[in-house]
């Protein structure tokens, strides 16, 4: 996995799940503000629309390092916080939901999927091409 100029790509690369559902029962969409493993950028989560047969869940970012917001900079986004970086993921099964995935530091929108591991863990998969450059990723509750 990638840490430091690159983390903030792997860190949006990383969008979804393994599959691990286990104490999920008590929340159907993860609202609230989660950090990537560096704690590098925060997102908060939140209802964002209705979908085909579900709540819609978006997340943006809500705290960014300065060197998170230089790398996105570097990849052509010039403002990383409030940055909508997860657009409609829309649940699947319980405690799984897959959407899109924008990548600031390379300036490209991805499919991932996002897992709720427990109420204070989410783990998140996502691939640039198809199936290759595939990362995984857990991120952690901070509110």
């Amino acid at each position: 996995m990638m840490v430091g100029k690159r983390g903030i790509a792997a860190a949006f690369i990383a969008l979804g799940g393994i599959g691990l559902t286990t104490g999920v029962a008590e929340a159907r969409v993860p609202a609230g503000t989660w950090a990537n493993p560096a704690n590098t950028v925060q997102v908060r989560f939140a209802p964002c629309g209705r979908g085909r047969d579900a709540d819609l869940m978006c997340g943006t970012v809500v705290w960014a390092s300065e060197q998170a917001k230089a790398d996105a900079a570097r990849g052509g986004s010039d403002r990383l916080v409030g940055t909508r970086l997860f657009t409609d993921f829309e649940e699947e099964e319980p405690g799984r939901w897959s959407g899109t995935v924008f990548i600031p530091d390379i300036g490209r929108e991805v499919e991932g999927t996002i897992t709720q591991v427990d109420a204070r863990t989410l783990v998140g998969e996502g691939c640039l091409f198809g199936g290759l450059g595939c990362r995984q990723q857990r991120w952690r509750r901070v509110k």
